[in-house]
């Protein structure tokens, strides 16, 4: 049995204890909130737990073997870190830390002491993502030629990161699982509007290779809420919109073929439009997949997909984006 506590009980923390009390290997024993209010509602849907304001309590109990810490980002380094300490696994929800060098020092602490850290990057875990890194890697698209991602709606405004830092780790982190090639460098434009030197929306554009490239679309101001990915490769195309019901993934045959000829100064381009399917995909909730995977990582060794170190290269790709938006759109070399 592998026993949890769980610091933060905010939007996103009842939905993690809910799915790590939900596994037969796991049960929930401890909950910490600094919010009174909080804590009864978990105390209601958690009655077998014991509910404690003091994080500190939770890194001296003698029960708990992982940490979930679902709280701020600028709280992530030291929760974790106490938690490292105290012989603990440690569970994060996104973005892993705010800085690349916390990253690395919680990463190194997690290896010399045994231990596994895994950062929520929940969209991994879907039966969409997952379907969509067995076609990239297994070559049904081809060799990749972009990756377009849009995700925006109105609201809701952060007090303490940007769009980017909010939304984001979403997008980074799934490129970064199903493309092969790393990002060399990026570029991002964005506005605030609003005086909190805060951007609202964002541009960002990231260069994998000389002949792949990704752009981004991220804003909290939109009329209309849009969860759409497109993928183009040379054999075919696929559509990802996470807002439908059923044909979440569309795959399209259809591409473009363009000659040169040594005798001939025009292009000669082929058209290729075929047919369009849909792969069935099972209905199951990301979070409860992606807790049972950190389950078996730490009951059997299951290799992590979303461990430190995707963690960080989430935080570095972050990093760089602040650092274009802050320098007018220069280009960042990652």
């Amino acid at each position: 049995m592998v026993r949890v506590g769980v610091i933060g009980y905010g939007y996103w923390g009842p939905n993690v204890a809910r799915n790590f009390q939900a596994l037969k290997e796991t049960q929930v024993v401890m909950v910490c909130d600094a919010d009174p209010r909080r804590l009864r509602l978990a105390a209601e849907a958690l009655p077998q737990a014991r509910m404690v304001s003091d994080p500190g309590e939770v890194f001296r109990a003698g029960d708990i073997d992982v940490v979930a810490v679902i709280t701020p980002v600028f709280t992530h380094y030291d929760l974790a870190r106490q938690a490292l300490e105290s012989g603990r696994h440690v569970f994060l929800e996104k973005p892993f830390t705010s800085t690349s060098d916390q990253a690395r020092h919680l990463i190194d602490l997690a290896q010399a002491r045994g231990l596994k850290i895994m950062v929520d990057h929940t969209f991994l875990y879907t039966p969409a993502v997952q379907r969509i890194k067995e076609m990239v890697s297994g070559g049904e698209l081809g060799r990749i030629y972009y990756y377009d991602s849009t995700r925006v709606n109105l609201g809701l405004f952060q007090k303490d990161v940007n769009v980017i830092w909010d939304l984001a780790p979403h997008d980074f982190s799934i490129l970064d699982h199903v493309i092969a090639e790393r990002p060399q460098a990026l570029v991002a434009h964005g506005m605030d509007f609003f005086g909190q030197d805060l951007e609202k929306l964002a541009y960002v554009t990231v260069y994998l290779s000389d002949s792949v490239i990704a752009h981004f679309n991220f804003n909290w101001l939109s009329p209309v809420k849009v969860r759409t990915t497109l993928i183009g490769g040379d054999k075919k195309m696929l559509v990802w919109n996470d807002l439908e019901a059923d044909e979440k993934i569309r795959v399209y045959d259809k591409g473009v073929r363009v000659d040169t000829r040594d005798d001939q100064y025009s292009l000669l381009v082929e058209y290729r439009a075929g047919d369009m399917w849909a792969p069935r995909l099972e209905h199951r909730e990301a979070l409860r997949a992606g807790a049972a995977h950190f389950v078996r990582a730490i009951l059997h060794g299951e290799p992590l997909i979303s461990d430190g170190l995707a963690g960080l290269r989430v935080v570095q790709m972050l990093e760089a984006t602040n650092a274009s938006l802050r320098a007018g759109g220069k280009t960042i070399t990652l």
